[in-house]
């Protein structure tokens, strides 16, 4: 058992994570996407979050609204009444992330953090909805990281940022540095598979990851013989958009979640 398990963590693996709630239709980060993920019996949903001009926490990935909504403009320039009118694929509305966590009270919500003014709205989101069990926070910014367990500590889940990342993947070739802060605080660890060509996932990263006590979960793996692979190499977890590919490929090894 992780020397860092936390509730989060506390359902059998692999997980399954629904990346956006999966892509079908185009409509990723909506509380349809995310209804039909939880319908398929997911229980792992993965978020993105952006604070409006007047501080409300929308789940949305891009900075703007342009590229999968019939709206324009920076999220962080827009009030909310604004954002609110804007319709996902000409069909949806943006969800405030507090209605996600309401809309699915079994779920858990990794979420991915995209600006730091999105952090103290989402402690906040957090504590009110006593959700501090079902939610892991994490970054490419190690700073926003770094400064989401500072305003919540140990009660909240979070993910390794760029700089544990790489200091973790020295770690596995042998290397040597003081252990960052962040390799003691983090749950898991979530990485592409690949980055700029180079391999992240291997036997080693695992081996390492796992002497600290740290999940591995592998994004944004769509392919049906990728996953199987993974899953093969021992990985903890894999974020997809093609959700139903995941499904069918961890029920035929026995290993996707009944009920």
């Amino acid at each position: 058992m992780s020397a860092h398990r936390h509730p989060f963590l506390d359902q059998p693996g692999p997980l399954a994570f629904a990346h956006r709630g999966g892509t079908a239709d185009g409509l990723e980060n909506t509380l349809t996407a995310f209804r039909r993920a939880v319908d398929l019996g997911y229980r792992y949903l993965e978020t993105d979050v952006h604070a409006t001009s007047d501080g409300e926490l929308v789940a949305f990935h891009d900075a703007t609204l342009d590229r999968v909504t019939d709206a324009r403009g920076a999220i962080a320039e827009l009030p909310w009444r604004e954002v609110r009118a804007a319709r996902v694929a000409g069909r949806e509305p943006v969800p405030l992330f507090h209605e996600l966590l309401d809309a699915f009270p079994e779920a858990r919500f990794n979420v991915d953090v995209k600006a730091a003014a999105a952090i103290e709205p989402l402690v906040r989101a957090i504590d009110r909805a006593g959700a501090w069990d079902r939610v892991c926070v994490g970054s490419f910014s190690q700073a926003r990281v770094d400064r989401v367990r500072a305003l919540a500590g140990e009660r909240l889940a979070t993910s390794l940022g760029v700089r544990g990342v790489a200091a973790l993947r020295l770690l596995s070739f042998g290397g040597w540095l003081p252990a960052p802060a962040a390799l003691n605080a983090a749950v898991c660890v979530q990485v592409p598979e690949f980055q700029s060509g180079v391999r992240v996932v291997d036997r080693r990263f695992l081996r390492a990851a796992h002497r600290r006590g740290l999940q591995v979960h592998v994004w944004t793996v769509n392919d049906r013989e990728r996953m199987g692979m993974l899953l093969d190499l021992g990985v903890d977890g894999i974020m997809t958009d093609q959700i139903e590919t995941l499904r069918a490929v961890l029920a035929e090894r026995g290993a996707w979640p009944e009920g």
